[in-house]
């Protein structure tokens, strides 16, 4: 399941302090506000909600802001103005530019003001090997540019340089080292020059780099730019927070202004029994003003929206408009150039389609454009016109929406924000509608209405399933892990894109958030498939039709199942460079049984029985005792004789039995559950080690959570004697670290889905939450301030890798287990 991430840790780690400014307590890692899919999806990533700018879950600012003003004193209660930065020396993404260059080791002085350059190139920024993604190919080792530039004015303080590299970097300005580092990101970075007035000179000036390549891919831009001053807030107040609630559709924040209280609300329904309502890319805002003594109060709401919602850079020329739509006043922004499906990757916004802001048309409410968080404000402010263009184009603008609450006792106002994306997915070279337009017969107007006439009736719907939520795991887990379940259900929900196939078939296609964004990953689909089988089984199909297709068309010719089929949100076949053989047709031949089982038939495994028998064949021949190869942990790297995989392969093989029993395939079931039940005796002989059993078959003093094996229990297939099951939970329990218990015995970290997992291996309540306690600690107290991550480190509860990712639907194991074995 990962791929790139450990290279690019540094780049999308964001450490905030564990106290924000009101001491309220951690209820989340991050906090979801406006969840719908991989690029519609933004989140305050810290407690306090004025203590940053709200932002993507890859980290990018996404800026949405919030003003209340209670009888002319203004308090802030929502997020905090982006960085803003004037070009000095333009990156690529600014202007074009050319620069010296050469790829063989210069003379010394290189860096300096006035070195020769003669048998240097010109070559035009971008430099780089990825197609479409550079000006000047580079594919040599190492790169050595120089950019000459002039000043008129050294004086410039707040200086950064603007740079993308990819692999190991050393920068100089005039001679003078600026920056080195080893590794690479795949974004922009703004790095400070110390001393920047002393380093530039007025006139000429030299920024020389080099730059190696070390594995993967090559790449450099680069410029300078100034920090601009964020708008002048000293008459503001902070709202005072005093509360946060995180359930599964809602985020609900309270505060205190003044003489008034103030509710926001941010519901995204996300129902996934009303899967055409789940698809609808619309989430309310809705503020409540209460006066805390009865009084009339004076209350207005400013509602900031940034234009970088539909942008993957800041860079990017934006066009706002506004326009009226029946009884709602709209705002829409969206970039000039709409790359419609151009790029493909994990870091990576959408730059097409395009944001909208509505609310209803009344007396108390006004919208407009502004090209900056100052003018917005000085209009909530009264000083400063409402701007009167209705269309408005640029960067970084603000879609401002005023709302009008004067309040005896309480009232309250609601905007919409939603997202036409217009085309989702390219799927084996055709591209795909959203699911909510998936027949082009309706517009994002159109469900914009609908959303603001549907709005009681969704909202007590989100009530309705917030609360069955939150039953259904205390009921089977208890509070803590009621509370895990609440946080991580927009977040796995949020991870996928729901289009219908040009077969006709849903597909509910996932992408491989931080790591090296697959779409349709299979060892996604397998650790989140529990949420799905729960709640609409029909979403766990939408997430194996098109492997199946995969495998059915002839496009993947393989006698086991593939990893993925592109890279999000390019559908066109599997891109991972290696094959996980075992791994994949296991969890799709497990997954099959899954849904027959929570669907009470074998229907959807009768369609696809050829494929489902070749896999299991494979897995009959190769996955007992598996070759050196990946598993979904492939983080951990290649493992031969791996046992938790040889018992994928056995749940596996039993599942192919269980499906064959459901279609009356006697023979057939009885012929593999033999072969099942015959591997159980010699999987117990050779990966036993007293206490426990290893990590890999023969590898004494080794050991690992036997996760798979879970199936035996969930299922009832129960060819596995109890006493497998309480040997591991022993050993388990007396190896916990204070947020969890680790992955296996190689290192320290974990996989906070797995262990939910492994949690339900005795049946055993107690067993359950205590290994459920130090996962639910970790989310409460790590200081990786980001969607919750499941891969972590059990000693310190910091982030190893992985956020905002579907396999957290995995928490769902033991509500999966009790819905289908309680009655």
């Amino acid at each position: 399941m990962i791929k790139y991430c450990l290279k690019r840790l540094s780049v999308f780690v964001f450490i905030f302090s564990f106290l924000a400014g009101n001491s309220q307590t951690r209820k989340a890692p991050a906090y979801p506000l406006i969840t719908h899919d991989p690029y519609f999806s933004i989140w305050s990533f810290t407690d306090d909600a004025t203590a940053s700018p709200t932002k993507h879950w890859t980290g990018a600012d996404q800026s949405l802001t919030g003003f209340v003003k209670v009888d002319n004193k203004i308090y802030r209660f929502l997020g905090k103005e982006s960085k803003a930065y004037k070009v000095l020396l333009p990156a690529s993404e600014d202007k074009s530019f050319s620069v010296k260059y050469t790829e063989a080791i210069p003379a010394e002085g290189w860096q300096q003001i006035g070195y020769n350059e003669s048998g240097w190139k010109w070559g035009q920024a971008p430099f780089g090997d990825e197609a479409g993604n550079f000006k000047t190919a580079w594919r040599s080792d190492d790169l050595w540019v120089r950019r000459e530039f002039t000043m008129v004015n050294n004086k410039e303080e707040d200086v950064y340089l603007k740079l993308n590299h990819d692999d190991n970097v050393e920068v100089y300005l005039n001679g003078q080292e600026i920056y080195n580092a080893t590794g690479w990101v795949h974004k922009y970075i703004y790095i400070p020059i110390k001393n920047a007035s002393t380093v530039l000179k007025t006139g000429k000036n030299v920024l020389a780099v080099h730059i190696k390549n070390t594995a993967g891919g090559r790449h450099l831009d680069f410029g300078l730019v100034k920090e601009e001053k964020t708008v002048a807030t000293k008459n503001v107040l902070n709202a005072i927070q005093n509360n946060v609630d995180v359930k599964a559709t809602q985020t609900i924040y309270d505060f205190s202004c003044g003489p008034v209280d103030l509710k926001v609300n941010f519901a995204s329904p996300l129902i996934l029994t009303d899967v055409d309502l789940m698809a609808r890319p619309v989430s309310y805002v809705t503020f409540t003003a209460t006066s805390k003594d009865g009084r009339a109060r004076n209350v207005e709401v400013l509602f900031n929206t940034s234009t970088n919602l539909a942008v993957n850079t800041p860079a990017q020329e934006v066009i706002a408009k506004k326009y009226n739509l029946g009884d709602l006043s709209v705002l829409k922004a969206g970039t000039v150039a709409q790359p419609v499906l151009a790029k493909k990757g994990d870091d990576l916004r959408i730059d097409w389609g395009y944001i909208h802001v509505a609310v209803p048309r009344t007396a108390n409410a006004r919208q407009f454009i502004a090209g900056s968080d100052e003018l917005s404000l000085n209009v909530f402010n009264k000083v400063a016109k409402v701007p009167v263009a209705v269309d408005q184009k640029g960067k970084q603008l603000q879609l401002s929406t005023i709302l009008q609450l004067n309040t005896g006792k309480s009232v309250s106002s609601k905007l919409l924000l939603a997202y036409d994306d217009i085309w989702s997915i390219q799927y084996f070279g055709k591209n795909l509608r959203p699911w909510w337009n998936k027949d082009n017969s309706t517009s994002i107007d159109a469900q914009l209405q609908a959303a603001n006439a549907d709005y009681a009736a969704t909202i007590a719907k989100c009530d309705a399933l917030d609360k069955t939520i939150y039953n259904d795991a205390f009921k089977a887990g208890g509070e803590d892990y009621a509370k895990l379940c609440e946080i991580s259900y927009r977040q796995t929900i949020a991870a996928h894109k729901l289009v219908q196939s040009p077969q006709g078939e849903l597909l509910w296609l996932s992408k491989e958030n931080f790591s090296n964004g697959c779409i349709n990953t299979v060892d996604l689909t397998y650790p989140s498939a529990p949420l799905f089988l729960v709640y609409n089984p029909d979403l766990e199909k939408g997430m194996m039709n098109g492997i199946f297709y995969y495998s059915e068309s002839g496009k993947w010719k393989k006698p086991f199942a593939a990893h993925d089929i592109g890279t999000y949100p390019l559908a066109n076949g599997q891109v991972y460079g290696e094959d996980m053989p075992v791994e994949e047709s296991g969890n799709m031949v497990i997954l099959a049984a899954a849904i027959a089982k929570a669907e009470g038939n074998a229907e959807y495994a009768k369609k696809h029985w050829s494929t489902l028998t070749t896999w299991t064949d494979y897995l009959v021949k190769d996955g007992f005792d598996p070759a050196n190869q990946l598993c979904t942990d492939d983080f951990a790297g290649h493992l031969a004789r791996n046992s938790n995989l040889s018992l994928k392969a056995i749940m596996a093989i039993e599942s192919y039995a269980m499906l064959a029993k459901m279609l009356g395939k006697e023979e057939v079931y009885k012929k593999y559950h033999d072969i099942a039940t015959g591997m159980v005796p010699k999987w117990m002989e050779l990966a036993a080690d007293g206490d426990h059993y290893t990590l890999a078959f023969e590898k004494k003093g080794t050991w690992s959570q036997k996760y798979n094996v879970v199936w035996d229990k969930v299922l009832k297939f129960n060819i596995f004697p109890e006493e497998v099951f309480q040997k591991e939970m022993k050993f388990y329990l007396a190896h916990q670290n204070k947020y969890g218990l680790p992955l296996d015995s190689r290192k320290t970290y974990t996989k906070s889905d797995w262990i939910l997992w492994t949690a339900c291996l005795t049946g055993n309540d107690n067993d359950f939450k205590a290994l459920v306690k130090p996962v639910y600690k970790y989310a409460l107290e790590t200081p990786t301030r980001v969607p919750l991550g499941d891969w972590h480190e059990t000693t310190d509860g910091k982030q190893v890798g992985f956020q905002a990712r579907s396999v957290i639907g995995g928490y769902w194991m033991k509500v999966l287990d009790m819905k289908l074995n309680s009655k």
